[in-house]
């Protein structure tokens, strides 16, 4: 069963690309043609295509590693945050900052004045603070906040990048190119499907559209953190029995010899001797 229906698709609006004289004539392949001066996306390989990018979502979660939903433009903001929250991964929904994966340790620097300034609202020193004071600490929290709250626990490069529309978020395109992260991107028939792994075609402008893809590619997250749960398990549940035979099998150490002496030729009688002696003398 495919993962998204074509009933779903045409009730979000999937299939609207944009007007005819602003296309990428490399999305020839993805539009099954036109009306009223507005292509219209084949929804056939829509739906072909998303799970291919839902099975590859699925398997790089399943591997430890994860993704970063990007979706700064306004009809996407509010679904990237709730559905990388959903699904517990990383999000950007407000700026791009150039940098954010080829200059990452610069990144993590910023990250970090975050998370002083988060430390330092919570103190007691903070409430001794001039009015002015805090107004401008405030006012950089939010800053920070706002453009790298959704990373601000991301360690390291995630292991794939979900973008809707590559067109608007054309620097995180080159930056995931360069450090080599695969990438799954909403690509409209105004994009460059060239620069995308894992093609999804459909309409990046309706926020209806936008929150069924970005769903599903939380469900896929999700789908790969139970795959991964479960081979640890099967992994854990191999070691034991293992550990039990290899227990089984070890040689036991041999205690100390326990001798018994028998009371008929034991110490005893030569007590019994010795005392009779010293009664005589």
């Amino acid at each position: 069963m495919p993962v998204v229906t074509m009933k779903e698709l045409l009730e979000a609006g999937v299939h609207f690309g944009h007007q005819t004289r602003r296309w990428n004539p490399k999305m020839e392949p993805y539009i099954f043609g036109s009306r009223n001066g507005i292509h219209i996306i084949d929804l056939q390989k829509t739906v072909q295509l998303m799970d291919v990018a839902y099975e590859f979502i699925r398997d790089t979660v399943a591997e430890d590693k994860t993704v970063l939903f990007v979706g700064t433009k306004k009809q996407a903001q509010e679904a990237i945050y709730e559905e990388a929250t959903r699904c517990g991964m990383f999000y950007v929904n407000h700026r791009w900052l150039g940098g954010t994966l080829t200059n990452f340790h610069t990144i993590r620097k910023s990250i970090e004045k975050l998370k002083r300034l988060e430390r330092l609202e919570e103190s007691p020193e903070f409430q001794g603070l001039t009015k002015k004071e805090l107004i401008k600490l405030t006012k950089k929290r939010g800053k920070l906040r706002r453009n790298l709250g959704g990373i601000k626990d991301m360690e390291e490069l995630p292991g794939a990048i979900f973008i809707v529309d590559p067109k608007r978020e054309e620097i995180a395109v080159r930056e995931a190119r360069k450090v080599g992260i695969p990438i799954v991107a909403i690509v409209d028939t105004n994009c460059d499907p060239d620069l995308i792994d894992y093609v999804i075609p459909g309409n990046d402008d309706a926020i209806r559209a936008v929150r069924l893809f970005s769903s599903k590619i939380a469900d896929a997250v999700l789908e790969g953190k139970r795959l991964r749960e479960e081979r640890l398990q099967r992994e854990l549940e191999g070691q034991l029995p293992e550990e039990s035979e290899e227990r089984a099998e070890a040689p036991q150490e041999e205690g100390p010899e326990v001798v018994i002496v028998s009371e008929e030729e034991g110490p005893y009688e030569e007590y019994e001797e010795v005392e009779e002696e010293v009664e005589a003398r």
